[in-house]
């Protein structure tokens, strides 16, 4: 199965984060990432909130979502960068990292929001 840009489009539950506990990240509302029909979109998790802005990059044998962000976490504002790919051709799984701009990191997986 071929990525289609479109298979990107939607939201996605975060079900499992590399640095933080369950129920850590969905300690305010259900942790997500939303990407709309133009490639920007939002996610939350904990207490961090960010919009973003990406576009899709062909590698060799996939593409992924790459995006930067700006939002808050806690009190304080954040940014960073991220990417987001289908899981093993799997359009109701998606893995990616978030990247805090000179702080923590962690990969994620989400499953489509039905």
């Amino acid at each position: 199965m071929k990525t289609k840009n479109s298979d990107f489009i939607g939201t996605w539950n975060i079900y499992e984060m590399e640095e933080w506990e369950e129920d850590y990240f969905n300690e305010e509302i259900q942790a997500f990432i939303k990407i709309n029909k133009d490639k920007t979109g939002e996610f939350h998790f904990a207490y961090t909130h960010a919009e973003i802005d990406g576009r899709i990059v062909d590698y060799p044998n996939e593409k992924r979502l790459e995006f930067t962000f700006d939002g808050n976490s806690e009190t304080d504002t954040c940014q960073g960068r991220g990417w987001i790919r289908l899981k093993t051709d799997n359009s109701k799984i998606i893995e990616g990292e978030i990247f805090f701009h000179m702080s923590d990191s962690s990969t994620f997986l989400a499953r489509r929001k039905r």
